[in-house]
């Protein structure tokens, strides 16, 4: 460097605001899409020859990622609802039409006019989707994309909520925002988006690192067809059974079954210590209500008997903080919480 002390201050300053202007996020700097885009989404290649107009969102984790991304000019129709949307959106998703709060019909989808369909569950659109098939929609000239996190290490063919055979990892719902920014030709709202998600998640497994437990057995139920009968619990590969591993916590449930369902005794003789229970509006099975799994846990005779409930060791989680969503950080804080609430941290 040079000897002159004015050009040696001079240097040095711009060599501090480079360091300042590199903290920039990299999002500002996103290419834009090159179309036509090709995409491996679950198992085929979809292209994309231009950013789509319309597109219907079934799924409401896909909805919440749309709406995240600044696409609800974009969203026709909506489907598939366990909770309220998120607050910020709460303006934007009320001018968008819901299909259905559950299932909607092929017809109403379509009479949208939508050219891209995009749903969180494979079994509402794929090779035998409820909804529709991808056979049915591309004879029609529209497009098709399945979250990847439905797909990635998981088998759909089995019936019910499929079974997965690795755990899951929150990179396959950052994977998801990248490709929906890059086939609406919005990454730089993408790579933002991954960013925050990025470092809430960082933060908050860090600041459990007090809370954490070793091997405390938990389960997770979502839901039950009729409230004394079998339980979906979560299995051991899912959304919960990640947000267990980042607090060390233990699932009880050792079945690569997506959500199977559990005996009320099976649950017993695991005793778990914790249980959460998923919170949502959604009212299309008996134990959806939290209040009615409250009661039941309450005044079953076998299900009162376990330590989690006879301790009220009993978690409400918003049962979209327990699926592979945006939400999933909220989850790992909410179960934080309970566990040192309990006084089970260590």
């Amino acid at each position: 460097m040079s000897s002159d002390p004015k050009l040696r201050r001079f240097i040095l300053r711009l060599a501090f605001a480079a360091l300042a202007t590199s903290s920039i996020s990299a999002a500002a700097f996103a290419a834009p899409t090159s179309y036509p885009l090709t995409i491996a989404n679950c198992g085929r290649s979809v292209t994309f020859d231009r950013a789509p107009d319309k597109v219907v969102s079934i799924g409401q984790a896909m909805t919440e990622i749309l709406l995240s991304l600044g696409l609800s000019d974009r969203v026709t129709g909506t489907a598939v609802w366990f909770s309220p949307v998120l607050k910020q959106f709460d303006a934007e998703n009320s001018k968008i039409k819901r299909l259905a709060d559950n299932d909607p019909s092929f017809e109403a989808v379509v009479a949208t006019g939508p050219d891209l369909v995009a749903a969180e569950f494979e079994w509402h659109v794929g090779p035998n989707g409820s909804v529709g098939t991808y056979d049915q929609f591309s004879k029609l000239g529209i497009n098709t994309y399945v979250a990847p996190a439905d797909c990635a290490a998981k088998d759909n063919t089995t019936g019910g909520d499929g079974v997965r055979k690795e755990m899951l990892k929150t990179e396959v719902i950052y994977q998801m925002i990248s490709e929906l920014a890059a086939i609406f030709d919005v990454q730089d709202r993408g790579e933002a988006l991954v960013a925050r998600l990025k470092e809430r998640e960082d933060k908050a497994i860090a600041s459990v690192a007090g809370a954490r437990v070793t091997d405390i057995p938990v389960v997770f139920w979502f839901s039950s067809k009729e409230i004394d009968g079998e339980a979906f619990m979560a299995g051991r590969n899912g959304a919960p059974a990640y947000i267990m591993q980042a607090l060390g916590a233990k699932n009880v449930i050792a079945t690569n079954e997506e959500w199977p369902l559990v005996g009320w005794e099976t649950v017993a003789g695991l005793n778990p210590a914790i249980i959460v229970i998923a919170g949502m509006d959604r009212r299309r099975y008996a134990a959806d209500d939290p209040a009615i799994k409250l009661r039941f846990l309450n005044t079953d005779p076998v299900a009162s008997r376990i330590s989690a409930v006879e301790d009220k060791h009993v978690v409400v989680m918003d049962s979209q903080a327990m699926s592979p969503s945006i939400r999933l950080v909220d989850g790992i804080e909410t179960l934080a919480a309970a566990i040192r609430q309990f006084g089970l941290a260590k």
